[in-house]
């Protein structure tokens, strides 16, 4: 479980084929700290274990799931991503709950700079946001956020000057492609009722 509060802003330095899937390599910066192999870090909304630590550089897998699931098979060498190590029990929990299992692709469809504030409007499928409410909770790319509003095609987050900065969501331009997870008490209400009908 992590948090959706980002604690540094890694680059990838190499990716490999590894069929079906593919290994990439980050150089993770103070999160390598103290990493185990195994341990789970979100690294842009996605829980990924690590396979292999050299320095601050950290080495994951990525299946044909998480490939065809989330954004990351289409980054390159040099892209940013956002990195959180798990929650422990005695941490605060300062974002919300996030299990780091991407439940889909958005799109950033319109983009309100205002001095260093932004608000962004993503699109997303239909289930999804039938699992988003205003004033509720939104992981995107890995950053715990609160929805401002929710329509029947979008919803929309306002940006604060410090996430800007610390994250990708500050590089976020129309059209580009985030990872989402829903809030996972929604999850598991819309799963109740369902088995109820």
């Amino acid at each position: 479980m992590f948090t959706g509060l980002v604690e540094h802003l890694g680059r990838i330095v190499a990716i490999a084929p590894e069929p079906p899937g593919l290994r990439l390599e980050i150089d993770a910066g103070p999160v390598a700290e103290d990493v185990t192999i195994g341990e789970s870090i979100c690294t842009s909304g996605c829980c990924l274990s690590v396979v292999a630590i050299d320095g601050p550089r950290l080495a994951f897998q990525l299946g044909p799931e998480t490939l065809a699931r989330t954004t990351l098979g289409g980054l390159g060498v040099g892209n940013g991503v956002n990195l959180e190590r798990s929650l422990r029990l005695s941490d605060r929990l300062g974002g919300h709950l996030v299990t780091g299992h991407v439940d889909g692709v958005g799109q950033l469809v319109e983009r309100v700079d205002e001095q260093d504030w932004a608000t962004c409007r993503f699109n997303a499928a239909a289930d999804l946001l039938a699992q988003i409410v205003g004033k509720g909770s939104i992981t995107i790319d890995g950053v715990s956020l609160t929805v401002v509003d929710v329509d029947a095609e979008s919803f929309s987050v306002a940006l604060i000057p410090h996430t800007l900065a610390m994250t990708t969501l500050g590089s976020l331009a129309a059209g580009d492609a985030v990872n989402l997870e829903t809030d996972l008490v929604a999850k598991y209400v819309g799963r109740w009722l369902e088995c109820r009908s």
